[in-house]
């Protein structure tokens, strides 16, 4: 975790390091909160550091860090909102905003952060991938709040379909990776295991990002995360009607609420997903709630499932217990 400690000051890191302890794979958020406690978001409890109340000097530090003393070099991230850093952890600000002509241009006086800590779970999709697979990779949709998981199912998904499980072969995959959150790249080379057949479009916008891999990679499989606009919906289609089996993520808690959005209309029209699978945090992220099918039917095997039974093991049969992930 030193892509974050190297964020703080040396006194509020070793406050971090002290409070933390052997506990970091458990460690979901760091808050910075400018004259506040640091606030630490463990999976199951949330703990402050008191005597860690950082000011100004403290925060002018963190964005030196952050931008490595350019903010120049961060404009496009600040007018979004949150940086990646190395290792795919992702940085969220916020504080005084500025706009121009009603559209935001930067964040100008950043006091409050959220460092979103990255977590590579090999295996986390195992229990899913039976439910992606019917003689062909399916179309897939995975929907889910903030931190139930997303991003970690669809890493190690990507993973498991570029290597190979059971008796699937391993496909081309493409990943359009435009925060740099999936593969986690430096300089162009993915930190994380994606497999022996992945190919990573590192830092695209994903509209363009789609086009350019199917162009020049041939991915039989396009992996990308967070639609939502328009523009990526239209992407999506033109990836489909060539051929190539989309496998995405986007932010939502149910089908119903989904259905709602202008932007993702065409995609329910014409039917695109065969499965969509609704992610929630009930103890920890990346536990199943339903699997929807191409007829909207609920395929999710829950019968037999205990109160807090999860299910890590590494077969591929399908369990009772997939909703525990």
């Amino acid at each position: 975790m030193e892509e974050i400690l190297r964020l703080f000051p040396i006194e509020i890191k070793r406050m971090i390091q002290a409070k933390v302890k052997e506990r970091w794979h458990l460690l979901q958020e760091i808050r910075f909160r400018l004259f506040q406690p640091i606030e630490l978001i463990f999976n199951e409890t949330t703990e402050w550091i008191e005597l860690a109340k950082p000011d100004k000097k403290d925060s002018l530090f963190v964005i030196n860090q952050l931008s490595e003393f350019s903010l120049y070099r961060m404009e496009d991230e600040l007018r979004d909102g949150y940086i990646t850093i190395e290792g795919g952890h992702r940085v969220g600000l916020a504080g005084k905003v500025n706009t121009v002509n009603g559209s935001v241009k930067a964040i100008q006086y950043i006091t409050f952060l959220n460092i979103r800590v990255a977590k590579e779970q090999i295996g986390a999709a195992i229990p899913i991938i039976p439910y992606m697979y019917n003689k062909n990779y399916c179309n897939t949709l995975f929907v889910g709040a903030p931190q139930t998981g997303k991003t970690t199912i669809i890493r190690d998904a990507t993973r498991l379909i570029a290597t190979g499980w059971g008796n699937v072969a391993a496909r081309k995959v493409g990943v359009i990776d435009e925060r740099s959150e999936i593969a986690a790249s430096r300089k162009g080379v993915p930190q994380h295991n994606l497999g022996i057949r992945s190919d990573v479009m590192d830092a695209c916008p994903k509209a363009e990002g789609m086009m350019m891999m199917i162009r020049s990679m041939s991915p039989e499989v396009l992996v990308v995360d967070e639609i939502g606009s328009s523009k990526d919906v239209q992407s999506l289609l033109e990836a489909i009607n060539a051929g190539v089996t989309v496998i995405c993520t986007i932010h939502g808690s149910s089908l119903m609420e989904l259905k709602k959005r202008p932007s993702l209309q065409p995609l329910f029209q014409q039917r695109v997903f065969q499965r969509i699978i609704i992610l929630e945090k009930r103890i920890r992220p990346g536990q199943v709630h339903k699997i929807y099918d191409q007829d909207e039917t609920n395929i999710l095997q829950k019968s037999g499932c205990l109160q807090d039974e999860v299910d890590w093991s590494t077969s591929f049969h399908r369990h009772n217990n997939l909703d525990r992930i």
